[in-house]
C-alpha cells in the first residue's frame, strides 16, 4: 500500500510540474493595400527595437526578382501608427555609368543588443535596364548589409561582406534567411554559396563579429549539399534549448538539419510530418518561431485545396516542430495568414516582445485571377499572440 501511494505522490507531483504546451491566437492586421500594376510591396520583414518595430520593404517592379531599393516602415510601440514607407538614399538604388542599377534583395533586419544597432542583410544584385539580374562581373552576387541607428533613424551604404577568396564563394548569398546573435554579440549568419549562379548552390553558416559599423566575417562552418535540382538554398537558422535548427529550401522539398555549435550540421533530413507524411513544402522558403517552450516552423505546402497557387505558396502555416525528431507535429498545424488567391512564399518571422511574434508577408499578384479571389495586394502582420509569456528567448 505504501509503494503504491509514494507512485501516485510522484505521479501527482510530476504531473503539475509538467510544462503545459504553449498555444497561440493569432490577430491579423493588414498594413497598406497595393495593386496598380506598376509595383507591388513585397518582402516586408520585421524587427523589434527598443521603443517598437521596424519593418524593410521593397517594390517588386512586376518582372521576376526585379526589386527597388529598400524602403523601412516604423511603428512606436507593437501597437501605434506606422509610418513610410521611406527610401534612404544611403539604401537606395545606386546607377552605374554603364546601365546598370546596382541594388539589394531579399533583406532580412535583426537587433543587435551590444552596440544598440539595427542590421539588415540581404543580396546584392546587378539589374540590367529591363530588370534582368547579371552576373557580368565577378562577384556580382554578393551578401551586404546596412546599420541603422535607431537614436536618429539613419542608415550606412550598404557594405559588402567580405568572405575568402574561394571559388566557391564567388556566388556568396545571405537572402530571405533568419540570422541569429550569440550571447557573445556574435552572429551566426546563414549563406548559400557557389562557384556562379548556374551552379548548384551549397549551404554553409559564417560566424562573424560586429562591432556597430562593422560585419567581419570570422569562420564558416560545414557546407551542406544535395545533388538534387539546385541544391540547398535560403537557409533559416534559429537557437532554441541550446541547439540550433536550419531549415533549408530545395525545389522538391524543404529540408532540416540541427547542430550543438551552429557551424556543425547533421545531414539535412526531408521535413516530414510525425505521421511520416512529406510536409509538401517545396521550392519556398520556410522560417521560424520560437517561444521558451516551443520550437515553431512557419511554411506553405501542398494539399490545402491550394493548386492554383503558384508553388502551393498559401496559404501560411504554423505547426511545433519535435526538436528531437526534428518532424511537424500535424494536430498542432493552423493557418496564420489565410489564401485568397494570391502567392504569399516571401515573408519573414521574428521575436517582437515576451507576449508575441510576427509574421510578415504581401501578396504576390502574380495571377490572372488574383483580385478575383479577393486579393487585394495586402500587406500583413500576423501577430502569434503566445498562451503564456515567452519571458526569456531560447
Amino acid at each position: 500500500m505504501k509503494s503504491y501511494s509514494l507512485i501516485l505522490l510522484i505521479a501527482v507531483v510530476s504531473s503539475a510540474h509538467a510544462v503545459e504546451p504553449v498555444d497561440f491566437t493569432v490577430k491579423l492586421e493588414t498594413v497598406m493595400k497595393h495593386d496598380d500594376g506598376k509595383f507591388l510591396w513585397f518582402h516586408p520583414r520585421a524587427a523589434a527595437i527598443p521603443g517598437g518595430v521596424v519593418m524593410t520593404i521593397q517594390k517588386h517592379l512586376k518582372v521576376s526578382d526585379y526589386y527597388s531599393g529598400l524602403h523601412f516602415m516604423r511603428r512606436e510601440g507593437a501597437d501605434g501608427a506606422w509610418s513610410g514607407p521611406l527610401l534612404p538614399p544611403e539604401i537606395d538604388w545606386q546607377p552605374q555609368p554603364d546601365g546598370v542599377t546596382i541594388s539589394v534583395a531579399d533583406v532580412t533586419p535583426g537587433w543587435h543588443e551590444e552596440t544598440g544597432r539595427l542590421i539588415a542583410i540581404g543580396a546584392r544584385v546587378r539589374y540590367s535596364p529591363k530588370g534582368r539580374q547579371l552576373e557580368d562581373v565577378k562577384r556580382s552576387h554578393q551578401t551586404v548589409y546596412a546599420v541603422l541607428d535607431p537614436k536618429t533613424s539613419k542608415w550606412t551604404p550598404w557594405q559588402v561582406l567580405q568572405l575568402p577568396d574561394d571559388e566557391e564563394f564567388d556566388f556568396a548569398r545571405n537572402a530571405c534567411s533568419q540570422w541569429v546573435v550569440k550571447s557573445d554579440g556574435k552572429l551566426l549568419v546563414p549563406l548559400y554559396i557557389g562557384k556562379s549562379a548556374k551552379n548548384r548552390f551549397s549551404t554553409t553558416v559564417t560566424e562573424c563579429r560586429f562591432d556597430g559599423d562593422k560585419l567581419v566575417y570570422e569562420r564558416n562552418g560545414d557546407v551542406l549539399r544535395l545533388g538534387v535540382a539546385r541544391g540547398l538554398y535560403e537557409p533559416s537558422l534559429i537557437a532554441f534549448g541550446g541547439r540550433y535548427f536550419l531549415t533549408l529550401r530545395n525545389d522538391e522539398r524543404g529540408y532540416v538539419s540541427v547542430s550543438d555549435d551552429g557551424l556543425h550540421f547533421a545531414e539535412p533530413k526531408p521535413w516530414t510530418f510525425d505521421d511520416g507524411a512529406e510536409l509538401g513544402s517545396y521550392n519556398t522558403q520556410q522560417h521560424w518561431l520560437t517561444h521558451r517552450d516551443g520550437l515553431f516552423l512557419v511554411y506553405t505546402r501542398r494539399g490545402a485545396n491550394n493548386d492554383h497557387i503558384v508553388r502551393h505558396r498559401a496559404p501560411l502555416f504554423m505547426a511545433r516542430v519535435d526538436p528531437e525528431k526534428l518532424n511537424v507535429i500535424r494536430a498542432s498545424e493552423k493557418i496564420i495568414v489565410p489564401e485568397r488567391g494570391a502567392e504569399m512564399g516571401n515573408f519573414g518571422a521574428c521575436r517582437i516582445n515576451d507576449n508575441e511574434s510576427w509574421v510578415t508577408v504581401s501578396e504576390g499578384m502574380f495571377m490572372k485571377d488574383s483580385a478575383k479571389r479577393g486579393a487585394e495586394g495586402a500587406t500583413f502582420v500576423a501577430r502569434i499572440q503566445w498562451s503564456k509569456p515567452n519571458t526569456s528567448a531560447p
